[in-house]
């Protein structure tokens, strides 16, 4: 089977103190237009089933694709990002060029910091998640929309590093997984944004 994990688009960018509580933001108005243009691209393949992480930004990202293809998309409260219990939400690409502290408590593993779950628990859901997916799904196609941090460990746990958050991931880009019965994972393609920024052959020619 193939798994396609996709980032969610962009979210509004919520700073400490705006809100009380875990905070859970919408996308953008960039952010609904990537993920138009995911819909877009991801329908032309065959998709079985469409998977989403409860957070509002995945589930968004994940509507009009779900719409384009006829499906139901599926939520999986195991595949939410390994922040959800924050209280502020800025994109990790922010904190990676203001050289945030929380930035480098990402890098070292020191998630609890910033209120984070615990990295090796973070993992072990995500990859359980995945899996079961795999498992209950041979020899189709599935789109599972989440997170950076879902996808750096899944990915990391495929190809064998230890290393948690190894890769950037850009909003909407597509990760391929061939996943085999006799138990093999294989990185098919990663980071894919093609889609940003051009449409399929086929769509230009009709």
């Amino acid at each position: 089977m193939q798994l396609i994990l996709v980032r969610h688009a962009e979210p509004v960018r919520v700073a400490p103190g705006e809100v009380s509580g875990p905070v859970d933001p919408t996308l953008t108005g960039r952010g609904r237009a990537q993920a138009e243009r995911l819909a877009g691209w991801l329908a032309a393949e065959t998709v079985d089933h469409v998977v989403t992480s409860p957070m509002r930004r995945a589930v968004e990202t994940a509507a009009p694709l779900a719409a384009a293809l006829g499906l139901e998309p599926q939520v999986d409260d195991r595949i939410s990002e390994y922040d959800r219990h924050a209280d502020h939400y800025i994109p990790v690409e922010e904190l990676r060029v203001t050289g945030d502290d929380r930035w480098t408590a990402m890098i070292e593993g020191r998630w609890q910091e910033f209120g984070a779950d615990d990295p090796e628990v973070f993992r072990a859901r995500v990859v359980a998640a995945l899996e079961d997916t795999v498992a209950a799904h041979p020899g189709e196609r599935v789109v599972l929309v989440g997170h950076g941090g879902v996808i750096n460990v899944y990915t990391a746990h495929v190809l064998g590093i230890d290393r948690l958050l190894w890769v950037d991931v850009g909003y909407t880009s597509i990760t391929r997984i061939a996943a085999a019965r006799s138990g093999e994972r294989s990185l098919l393609t990663l980071n894919e944004t093609a889609h940003l920024v051009s449409v399929r052959v086929e769509e230009v020619q009709s």
